[in-house]
């Protein structure tokens, strides 16, 4: 297994965000990075060239090597916005069918638009992301 290559940058992720042209998914990304930082109580910071990612936590490759990822984040994409839940949704059936359009990955929610979810779900489900993610890992801020 290789290492992980979304790695953090200096790109300021507010100048990130003020720069995406379309209205809609520059305003879904202004209300995220609000959501976000008031769910983890840390700043955010760009993770390769699109993703805003909060806080880290380091894991070991089968190989033994040591790495890192951001705990949580999103990043405005033109098809959809994505929300990384890191664990994974195991035990989050209930906040899922709550939650309003969206698809899932094995980390990635995948929704549309903010307008199609319920804000408040969204809040525990990352909470709950973070939750199960300091179960197993170290979890560190920003």
């Amino acid at each position: 297994m290789s290492e992980n290559v979304t790695r953090p940058t200096t790109v300021d992720p507010l100048r990130y965000v003020a720069d995406i042209e379309h209205d809609g998914r520059r305003a879904d990304a202004e209300t995220m990075l609000e959501l976000m930082g008031r769910v983890t109580g840390w700043a955010p910071r760009m993770w390769g060239p699109s993703i805003i990612g909060y806080g880290r936590y380091r894991y070991r490759l089968a190989s033994g090597k040591e790495s890192e990822s951001l705990a949580t984040g999103f990043s405005p994409r033109a098809a959809n916005l994505v929300v990384y839940i890191v664990p994974g949704y195991d035990d989050l059936d209930l906040e899922l069918a709550r939650l309003g359009k969206h698809r899932i990955g094995k980390s990635c929610l995948y929704v549309k638009r903010l307008a199609d979810i319920d804000l408040d779900v969204l809040e525990t489900i990352v909470r709950r992301g973070l939750d199960s993610l300091r179960q197993h890992h170290d979890v560190a801020g920003e």
